[in-house]
């Protein structure tokens, strides 16, 4: 059903058992004695000292105090399967073809590729404490401090070929809405095409990477990055307003890693496996109710040229409206993006409001 996986392979890089240890026993976020962690892990005092480094390569930040001891600067929960497992439903346990976690992982993403162009594998769930190069639209960079977010991936297989996915990163986004409303965590909206916002500001986003034969069958990767907690240092290379659970729920958020990445597999599961037969047409009116972008300012730019409007919603096609008051309607190619007050890509339709 599923494993944690530690051996090296598709770019997973592995910590140290007792490193991996030390980090569970400091998680709690609490002083520990250097005679309590060694004794704990069967060392000695001095290479728990020494694990000081190895921490700070992996980008643990570890505070050593004389007369306190040793602590994390913020308290972790690292996944464990048995945890997620028990937070799991009836449908999404039926639904799920194994776990795999990893330490430290290239991209979630690229794994689960991998594994679809080697295997008929699906249902195969890829879980991170941390990307060294995940990825968001675009190319850009997934911020990824170890051991603090959800770093998620699906590999799911369909019988239709690309085509019939159209939309299938909005039918994604209403999962994780229903996930986190579940958690009691309300204010969240979507924003066209693959983001999730609360209070206008970025929690999650998506990427659906997709393959196989035009004609069918397909596979699709769903991958999703969330916001649990973003140390400062990490936080000062997006160019974004964002948001963590940790600002929005305050001191809980770490505690709540494993059962947030159970409730967001409850939701993700089943919607995959309901997408192809009821389409993006039973999830539309949902996203449409969580739009949080819609009427608000937007720049449209077809290479070199600027259009400014605003949002004006979805269509039956997931191309996004947009409204220009001097345009004349009709219907205009692939925008390559939209941005400005926004950043959208994909197809858009423009109107004379």
């Amino acid at each position: 059903m599923s494993k944690t996986v530690s051996a090296a392979a598709d770019g997973v890089l592995p910590l140290a058992p007792k490193l991996k240890q030390l980090i569970g026993l400091l998680g709690d976020g609490r002083f520990h004695s250097g005679t309590e962690l060694a004794q704990s892990l069967g060392i000695s005092r001095s290479a728990v000292w020494k694990y000081q480094q190895a921490l700070a390569d992996a980008g643990v930040e570890l505070l050593a105090v004389s007369g306190k001891g040793y602590r994390l600067s913020h308290p972790m929960q690292l996944l464990q399967e048995r945890q997620i497992l028990e937070h799991l439903s009836n449908r999404a346990t039926a639904l799920l073809g194994r776990i795999e976690i990893h330490d430290r992982i290239h991209s979630t993403n690229s794994h689960l590729l991998e594994i679809a162009r080697r295997s008929g594998d699906s249902g195969v769930v890829c879980l991170a404490e941390q990307q060294t190069g995940g990825r968001g639209r675009r190319g850009r960079q997934w911020v990824s401090p170890f051991g603090h977010n959800v770093y998620l991936s699906i590999l799911w297989r369909f019988q239709s070929g690309p085509a019939g996915l159209n939309g299938l990163s909005l039918a994604m986004g209403v999962a994780v809405v229903r996930a986190l409303r579940a958690l009691g965590i309300a204010e969240v909206g979507l924003k066209w095409p693959n983001d999730i916002y609360w209070r206008q500001r970025k929690l999650a986003g998506i990427l659906i990477e997709v393959g196989g034969e035009s004609g069918g069958p397909c596979h699709a990767v769903m991958g999703l990055g969330l916001n649990v907690f973003l140390p400062s240092r990490h936080a000062a290379a997006i160019d974004q307003a964002w948001v963590d659970l940790q600002a929005i729920l305050a001191d809980d958020a770490h505690a709540l890693r494993n059962r947030l990445t159970a409730e967001l597999l409850n939701h993700l599961l089943p919607a995959l496996a309901e997408f192809e037969s009821l389409t993006l047409a039973h999830f539309l009116d949902e996203w449409r109710s969580y739009d949080c972008m819609l009427h608000r300012p937007a720049s449209v730019f077809l290479g070199e040229q600027r259009f400014d409007g605003e949002v004006a919603g979805v269509d039956a096609q997931a191309c996004c409206y947009y409204a220009r008051p001097t345009a004349r309607s009709g219907l205009s190619p692939p925008a390559k993006s939209v941005s400005g007050n926004h950043d959208f890509a994909g197809g858009y339709r423009q109107f004379l409001s």
